[in-house]
């Protein structure tokens, strides 16, 4: 069955491809900031190459609210880690990256999971959620940020992946809103709580997101981001929102979604501090290693 998601799918791994890969210069460029503060956004807003990756990172999520239409959150969720992929060869191309064997591995299969998140997937129209749901939802910004306020304190890799995972779930809770909010009329859009809980989700995931990449490395916070986003997302989407697997492909969705979030998860193990804020010794990894250009 064709549908333009399909479409808007593949011009939203570019651009968050694109987007990771610049918001990522210019958090190694800007003063290192110590506590949960929204000021940091301020900073990261004074430099261009931060402007244009989040322009970037507007119009993926844009697409990717225009997929969410039709398609399932287990594969556009799934799909928002395959930009990883993108930056990696960016940075291969344009920053004289060198990746070691076992991340070209684990990219390859982080494609492999999700051609089979794609070949799986059933587009339909979300159900609406209801108003306990709905709460439910507020009530999570609230967690998230009071956990992002201890989380602020870790350093080096662990502070990445920590509060990269806590960003995926801002992020993700941003889609669960936005997946019923898609199919509504625009005209409904003001007067729909769905859309000022996806603004402010998406904002508080920005701002875990800039102080993951401060503290070190860039694999490690959106490997760690993109899976934390996908799985309960895909949870919620499959139990509450109706999404929809083709009949006897189960088992592709499955071992798909297994392989993308073992490929995420694989890249954030063998990730280490980048950047010149933070000094560490761990795993090896090059993915953005070289972010931190003066």
């Amino acid at each position: 069955m064709f549908s333009s998601g399909w479409l808007y799918l593949a011009a939203m791994i570019l651009a968050y491809g694109v987007a990771n890969l610049l918001q990522s210069i210019a958090a190694a460029r800007t003063s290192h900031e110590q506590r949960f503060r929204p000021s940091l956004l301020l900073r990261l807003a004074g430099h261009r190459t931060y402007l244009l990756g989040l322009g970037f990172q507007i119009v993926g999520f844009v697409l990717a609210f225009l997929a969410r239409r039709d398609l399932p959150l287990f594969l556009v969720q799934a799909s928002v880690a395959a930009g990883l992929g993108v930056t990696a060869l960016l940075g291969v191309l344009l920053l004289k990256w060198r990746l070691p064997a076992a991340e070209v591995l684990l990219l390859g299969g982080l494609g492999l999971g999700v051609a089979g998140l794609i070949i799986a997937a059933e587009p339909a129209p979300s159900r609406q959620l209801t108003m306990v749901e709905t709460g439910a939802l507020a009530v999570a910004i609230v967690v998230i940020a009071a956990a992002g306020v201890f989380a602020v304190r870790l350093r080096g890799a662990p502070g990445s992946v920590v509060l990269g995972s806590l960003a995926g779930l801002a992020f993700g809770a941003a889609a669960v809103a936005s997946r019923p909010l898609a199919g509504e009329p625009l005209s409904h859009f003001p007067v729909d709580p769905l859309l000022y809980l996806v603004l402010a989700h998406s904002a508080v995931g920005q701002l875990l997101l800039g102080l993951a990449m401060q503290r070190g490395s860039t694999t490690a916070a959106v490997a760690a981001m993109d899976a934390s986003a996908a799985v309960p997302a895909a949870v919620i989407g499959l139990v509450l929102l109706g999404d929809r697997i083709w009949p006897g492909l189960e088992w592709m969705a499955g071992l798909g979604f297994l392989t993308t979030l073992v490929a995420v998860l694989g890249l954030s193990w063998y990730a280490e501090p980048q950047h010149h804020h933070e000094v560490n010794q761990g795993p090896r990894s090059r993915i953005g290693e070289r972010l931190s250009v003066p």
